[in-house]
């Protein structure tokens, strides 16, 4: 083989990795497994799509070697290759947003608000001298599995359907930091608003636990 074959048959390689991220469902899936492994069931479910099309894009992601799976039984469970892809997805989303106008108006028309602009966020190291000094009540939105797979320490589970049965039990005065999968994720926008709708003070986390987590902060698992 001659160095020009060489060559682009390298950089067919690196295509593949293009070629498992050139579907906006892929993206979903690997947004979800940043969270934690998954069944194809779970997985399908969570991005509303049928169990088959889960699967044939899971296949296209571990030929892309962007996951890799395990059977338990008659189930098989995905996770992502490694935190370097949780990076990639990070890094590939920054990208879009820096060079891409259609982003913004995608974003607030998804998130009900422009991401970039949107007032009452908290930072990460912010949240974390108020989770030390106590000044805070952080809030989980995510479903609870989601929480179990990997939490900030202290972090309460409230999926964004109990929001309401929460409120009840606390007290009126607590200020409260509501998080959720990452940068735009929907949950947390619509838990804010939610809880602003009740008269509560209530803010966002900048970003979410993907990106908490790459940033090599703190990490609980288990239950509430």
């Amino acid at each position: 083989m001659g160095k020009r074959e060489a060559k682009s048959a390298l950089y067919q390689q690196f295509a593949r990795v293009g070629k498992g991220l050139s579907n906006p469902s892929r993206l979903e899936l690997l947004d979800l497994l940043s969270q934690g492994e998954r069944s194809v069931e779970a997985l399908a479910s969570a991005a509303t799509i049928g169990t088959s099309t889960a699967s044939m894009h899971l296949h296209a992601l571990k030929a892309a070697g962007l996951v890799s799976s395990r059977k338990d039984g008659t189930f098989i469970y995905y996770r992502l290759a490694g935190e370097d892809v949780g990076e990639l997805l990070v890094l590939l989303r920054n990208v879009a947003t820096k060079h891409l106008a259609e982003i913004d108006r995608a974003a607030e028309e998804y998130l009900g608000e422009n991401p970039r602009s949107a007032s009452k966020t908290v930072e990460r190291a912010d949240l974390l001298k108020r989770i030390k000094r106590g000044e805070v009540v952080v809030l989980d939105v995510r479903p609870s599995l989601e929480y179990q797979a990997g939490h900030i320490p202290g972090a309460l589970s409230v999926p964004l359907d109990e929001l309401d049965k929460f409120l009840k039990k606390l007290g009126s005065k607590e200020e409260l930091v509501v998080y959720c999968r990452g940068a735009y994720c929907v949950l947390a926008y619509d838990a804010v608003r939610a809880l602003k709708s009740k008269g509560r003070d209530a803010y966002r986390l900048q970003e979410g636990m993907l990106e908490w987590r790459l940033a090599g902060l703190p990490v609980e698992t288990g239950a509430a």
